[in-house]
């Protein structure tokens, strides 16, 4: 299989059929290093624009990889909708842990975003709504400040407004380089998506692969409806840390969406292709007039 693959590949770049190549010299031909996709759960390979062309969703087994928020946002707001709330907000080392101010600088670079998750007003087949999507390229979207900030911010102008909410939550917890003041941030969004649910406005959660620790204990268990993508992991604490604490093994598709599914946590599981269509029929739903 995988010769048969490379042989597409040469073909595609000499410009040639492979009878033509037959009777040629054999020639030195580079292939791009992200020409190809290897799905880390199924291990087939497919063509990377084949893969991007569908979502970024494997062909073979329905694994949804992680995707930028930027690229969530174009997928899901209306075209030129979308208008950034706080996008020039960055942390400080509130505890001058060292090497962190480096750390972000080259995350800003390599990026181009400025926190681990952007928040902002847009429309979904012409509702308006609040989002926030966070980006598990900066620091696996690990909860600071800033990102706390800007997500209380969110809740806070939703609330104002009269306006639903929806977060796509994608982080592997806390940011350990804030010390305390990240932990602080739990109970800074929790208190804002409390509030925001006591004006009786409806707040959606959309689980991305990884949505764990601090995250998955404050905010991303807190909405009305609690949406994940197909197979990512949702947890707290690591699968080792819980098997060594209850000395017993766990389901092998344990902290799986499905298994949170089957728990009750979770009340649906939306594919990527489907995710624009679902969001826009539950805010019809929920909202006055559908407007």
């Amino acid at each position: 299989m995988l010769e048969d693959l490379f042989n597409v590949v040469k073909t595609r770049f000499n410009g040639s059929s492979q009878e033509e190549q037959k009777q040629e010299p054999e020639k030195s031909v580079e292939i791009p290093a992200d020409l190809l996709f290897k799905c880390p759960r199924c291990l087939e390979i497919v063509m990377t624009d084949e893969f991007e062309k569908n979502l970024r969703v494997c062909p073979h087994c329905n694994y949804h990889a992680r995707i930028s928020a930027p690229a969530r946002i174009h997928m899901i707001a209306d075209k030129d909708s979308f208008v950034e709330y706080d996008k020039d907000m960055t942390s400080k080392n509130p505890i001058e842990f060292p090497g962190y101010e480096t750390k972000q600088d080259e995350l800003r670079q390599s990026t181009g975003l400025n926190e681990a998750v952007i928040t902002g007003e847009c429309t979904i087949r012409g509702i308006k709504c609040v989002i926030g999507v966070m980006d598990s390229r900066f620091m696996m979207a690990s909860m600071g400040s800033v990102v706390g900030e800007k997500l209380t911010r969110a809740f806070e102008t939703a609330t104002e407004k009269k306006l639903p909410i929806i977060i796509f939550t994608a982080s592997g917890g806390a940011r350990m380089q804030e010390g305390i003041v990240s932990l602080m941030q739990m109970a800074k969004t929790s208190g804002a998506a409390a509030r925001h649910s006591d004006a009786g406005l409806l707040y959606i959660t959309v689980m991305t692969d990884p949505t764990t620790g601090g995250v998955t204990a404050s905010f991303a268990s807190l909405g009305d409806i609690i949406i994940a993508e197909p197979k990512v992991l949702i947890g707290f604490a690591g699968r080792r840390v819980i098997e060594g604490t209850i000395k017993q093994r766990l389901p092998d598709d344990f902290q799986s969406a499905e298994f949170m599914l089957e728990s009750g946590f979770v009340d649906m599981i939306v594919e990527r292709k489907s995710m624009r269509r679902t969001l826009a029929h539950l805010l019809k739903l929920h909202t006055k007039d559908g407007n």
